[in-house]
């Protein structure tokens, strides 16, 4: 395959997901800033969210003081951040322009039609008027994008490259999100909160795994009320958790495996590594040797990774 097909199919994938990564950790966000909890408490959860996206610069550069509104619009609608939810579906959909012919006609479709229907939704405030139904909205037409992928395409290489970008950018995302969260509360793994303590964690943590569709797996999995160490564990450990780093971590691992060529054999070591790695750990461990650290480290190795994927496959201005 050619590497400038290749590297548009791979980026269309990775801006589809890093959509519907920002609308789960903006929804999340939402959610738990409606729990009672002081101002200051609330705005450093939003601060948290731009500084772990690292967009806390840009964000500052153009809106100064940290406040919801301001937030919310940077992140969904501002196309002069590459990351709001806007700037990625308008880069999906031209990557997606970009190789039509690669693509079958229901997902070139599905690209265009989100692109479409999310300029329409803002521009008549529908995200202003319900931020929530939006974030379900962009959260459904990425799994239609999957869905569609997965159901008419042809499964070789591009299918591979497109499945890598997709995988790349969960780990990413997942990652981030899973350290906003923890680190801005290291008090919830000490003993002794009281009884409104408790309710604030539950609903707490209750929020962050339906961020990733995990709530009533955690409940299928551990049985048990919801503990940070736990949540932890599934969304790191896990294998049978599509949305963990250990599950996103097996699927770039075979999908390189599939496109691998005469100079990817360092890029599927590396991949291999980490993967195993995630495979063999324990949560008591990584919480022991630090939940920040560890997860800063996995965002360090995974952006590497990104590199050498683009050296070794894509064309060089990806790099």
């Amino acid at each position: 395959m050619l590497s400038r097909t290749a590297d548009h199919l791979f980026w269309m994938s990775r801006y589809t997901e890093r959509a519907e990564n920002t609308a789960r950790m903006l929804d999340v966000n939402y959610q738990t800033s409606l729990l009672p909890q002081s101002e200051a408490a609330a705005l450093l959860g939003w601060q948290g969210l731009l500084s772990i996206s690292e967009l806390l610069p840009a964000y500052q550069a153009r809106h100064g003081e940290v406040n919801v509104r301001d937030v919310l619009d940077f992140m969904v609608k501002d196309e002069s951040n590459p990351s709001s939810i806007v700037s990625c579906l308008n880069a999906a959909r031209e990557n997606a322009r970009a190789v039509r012919g690669t693509l079958t006609t229901e997902v070139w479709e599905t690209q265009n039609q989100t692109w479409l229907e999310v300029k329409r939704m803002i521009r008549g405030g529908e995200f202003e008027r319900d931020p929530g139904q939006f974030f379900e909205w962009v959260k459904f037409r990425s799994h239609l994008s999957r869905g569609v992928t997965l159901g008419t395409m042809l499964m070789d290489e591009a299918l591979y490259f497109m499945r890598l970008g997709t995988f790349l950018e969960r780990a990413d995302n997942t990652a981030r999100l899973v350290d906003v969260k923890f680190h801005a509360l290291p008090s919830d793994f000490r003993g002794g909160a009281g009884e409104k303590e408790q309710e604030y964690d539950f609903y707490h943590w209750s929020a962050i795994l339906r961020s990733v569709s995990g709530f009533e797996v955690y409940r299928k999995v551990y049985r048990d009320v919801i503990r940070p160490e736990r949540v932890a564990e599934l969304l790191i450990l896990r294998p049978d958790m599509p949305r963990s780093l250990h599950a996103s971590l097996t699927e770039v691992v075979a999908n390189l495996a599939l496109v691998a060529n005469q100079q990817s054999g360092e890029t599927l070591r590396r991949a291999g590594k980490l993967c195993t790695e995630l495979k063999y750990g324990r949560i008591d461990e990584i919480l022991a040797t630090g939940l920040h650290a560890y997860l800063t480290q996995f965002l360090d190795r995974v952006n590497d990774l990104g590199a050498h994927i683009s050296h070794d496959f894509l064309i060089p201005s990806a790099a």
